[in-house]
């Protein structure tokens, strides 16, 4: 039987966003079971026009034979003619579409047209409270929603009550075992990395891997390094570095290097971005989390924030706020078992400190400050503010407890990833699984025929 073919609208697979990332390993894991066309966009795309055809690397690269992979490069995510062309040339079977929602007003104004031949189905990176009543018609648009964090599955089974099981399902994003692994610490390669960046002295390196942009609160990253560090005696600062592994300076952020020369110039800081000033490729990225003591995101709104799930895969314990999905990592139980994405139905969010139970590998710090933030596209969305000085102080409880625990706890949470479907491999399951049901159970809208009277 003759492979379904999917059309992916996404960050074009081969770029270097988080959002590209998860494409990647959607279509990678699941070429085996589908076909695939992207239209991958980009801010402004270099091969705008073009048409990459992937096909035949994919048995040399990947070990695929068989596979189908066919790119159309575009500037932003698209227009309604260049999709009719792209249906028209490569008659695809469903067309699933992955990022903000608000990308895609004029693809749901074509939803009555689309879905008289074919299902469209939502990767929904939506995690943020309160309920986004304002995209209930985008959602409804779609016949099947995968949501990325046990709060969103929460989300689209309250917007969305009269949604048969089958069309909302829980699909967390997982990582590569290929791309992020366990690298020892008497790596030649790792040994090299460190001494590249200056960093081989250090014992205690806090790692930041997120866009310099207000809403990962980059800043507040600065100050609980400075109220960490203001603790420690002159010889123990000299153990510790922040590696800021982000653009220094963004339009979107702030002038980190300025604001560290004003808070706490005589403490180390690295920024990656000074040396290279490029994106780290894949080995680098591996090294970058396996070099790092913990990771910290302290995110005041998160949908699924990536790379605390890489160090976890690596085995580097976390310092994460508790909000969206950065809630699904820390493990939190009730009644001494996992939260379910059930739970969130009527939960919403933990964010409140309800369930306190949670992983070793994990150190949350809870907001203590929630203010509504909006805009016109976005008429309301909670921002959830934690306090620096809690997270000094769990930066300290991570120092002290030295490097052998550390590395326990951050096996734990490789444990704890693999366990709990936040693998690549799991997340293909999951899609394939979530897909083959819907079209399984999916009919197709009536068609309009106009009537003679």
């Amino acid at each position: 039987m003759a492979k379904k073919k999917i059309l992916l609208m996404s960050d074009d697979l081969r770029m270097h966003s988080g959002v590209a990332t998860v494409s990647k390993d959607i279509v990678f894991e699941t070429l085996n079971e589908y076909d695939w066309v992207q239209l991958g966009g980009a801010i402004k795309h270099p091969e705008e026009g073009k048409i990459v055809d992937m096909s035949e690397n994919l048995e040399k690269d990947f070990g695929i034979k068989d596979g189908y992979l066919r790119i159309y490069p575009v500037s932003g995510y698209g227009n309604e003619d260049l999709l009719r062309q792209v249906m028209e040339m490569e008659k695809p079977d469903a067309i699933l579409h992955y990022t903000d929602p608000r990308f895609w007003i004029w693809f749901y104004n074509m939803e009555s047209e689309i879905r008289r031949d074919i299902p469209i189905f939502y990767y929904n990176i939506w995690d943020d409270l309160p309920d986004p009543q304002y995209n209930t018609n985008y959602y409804k648009s779609c016949d099947l929603l995968m949501g990325i964090s046990k709060q969103t599955y929460g989300i689209n089974k309250r917007l969305l009550p009269d949604y048969e099981d089958w069309q909302i399902t829980f699909v967390p994003h997982g990582i590569s075992e290929r791309r992020f692994h366990k690298v020892e610490d008497d790596n030649t390669s790792l040994l090299d990395f460190d001494a590249k960046y200056g960093i081989s002295d250090k014992k205690f390196k806090i790692l930041y891997s997120n866009r310099n942009i207000r809403r990962k609160q980059p800043g507040d990253v600065l100050l609980s390094y400075k109220y960490f560090m203001d603790e420690l005696t002159p010889d123990q600062r000299k153990d510790c570095v922040l590696i800021y592994h982000c653009a220094p300076i963004d339009e979107n952020g702030t002038d980190l290097p300025r604001v560290h020369r004003h808070l706490c110039p005589e403490y180390d800081i690295c920024f990656t971005y000074d040396i290279d000033n490029r994106p780290f490729n894949d080995s680098e990225m591996n090294l970058l989390f396996n070099s790092a003591d913990v990771y910290i995101n302290l995110a005041s709104n998160e949908g699924f924030g990536l790379g605390r799930c890489e160090a976890l895969t690596v085995g580097t314990p976390i310092i994460v706020n508790v909000t969206g999905g950065l809630q699904d990592q820390c493990g939190f139980k009730k009644d001494g078992e996992f939260l379910t994405p059930e739970d969130y139905v009527e939960l919403g969010s933990n964010h409140t400190a309800t369930y306190t139970d949670h992983g070793e590998w994990v150190f949350p710090i809870y907001p203590t400050n929630r203010s509504l933030q909006g805009s016109p596209m976005t008429p309301y969305i909670w921002d959830d503010r934690c306090q620096p000085e809690d997270a000094a102080v769990q930066l300290r409880k991570l120092y002290d407890m030295g490097r052998e625990e550390r590395k326990r706890l951050g096996s734990l949470g490789t444990e704890f990833c693999k366990n709990n479907l936040m693998t690549s491999q799991a997340m293909g399951q999951r899609f394939i699984d979530s897909m083959n049901d819907a079209f399984d159970n999916w009919k197709p809208q009536p068609k309009y025929i106009m009537e003679t009277v």
